[in-house]
Formats: C-alpha cells, structure tokens, sequence
C-alpha cells in the first residue's frame, strides 16, 4: 500500500522534478518495509498455521476413524490395529 502512495504521490507531481525523489523515496522503503515483515513474520506465521491445521486435520481423521469403527461394532483389538496404522513405526507400542 506505501509503494502504491508513493507512485501515487510521484505521479502526481511530475511537473515538479523536485517532488519525484522524495515520492520513489517512499514508493521503495515501503516496498523494503513489506518484504522484511512478510519475510519475518507473515510467512513464518502461515506456516505455522498451516501446520496446525493439518495437525488438527489429522487428529480428527483419526477420532472419526475410531468412532465409526465403535459404532460399527469392531472387534477392539482390530480397532486397536486400525488407529495404530495412522502412527509412524517408530511410535506404535508394541501389541500384546
């Protein structure tokens, strides 16, 4: 938006070569000042929200795959099985 109010500015006056600087002036900091806050902070923090959300995701795939098997009458060492499948091998205990 500061790059665009400063084109703005800039082409406004260019009758007035005096005004020109100082409007690109402003037009480039403020690109400069966006890039460094999406680069810091806007991206990092989509990121992490999206992680969240596929984790979420995942947990309620899971909780759904457990209780239609409850409802549908599965055996719950087979039940068992089936939510174990959703871990990394490293993660699942060892069954009985």
């Amino acid at each position: 938006i500061g790059t665009l109010i400063g084109l703005v500015g800039m082409l406004r006056n260019l009758s007035d070569p005096s005004t020109i600087g100082p409007s690109m002036a402003v037009a480039l900091l403020t690109t400069l000042y966006g890039a460094v806050l999406a680069n810091l902070f806007a991206i990092p923090m989509a990121d992490k929200l999206a992680m969240r959300a596929d984790e979420e995701r995942f947990e309620r795939e899971i909780i759904l795959e457990g209780v239609l098997s409850i409802l549908g009458g599965d055996n719950p060492r087979l039940l068992k099985e089936k939510l174990y499948s959703y871990l990394a091998p490293k993660l699942r205990k060892p069954t009985d």
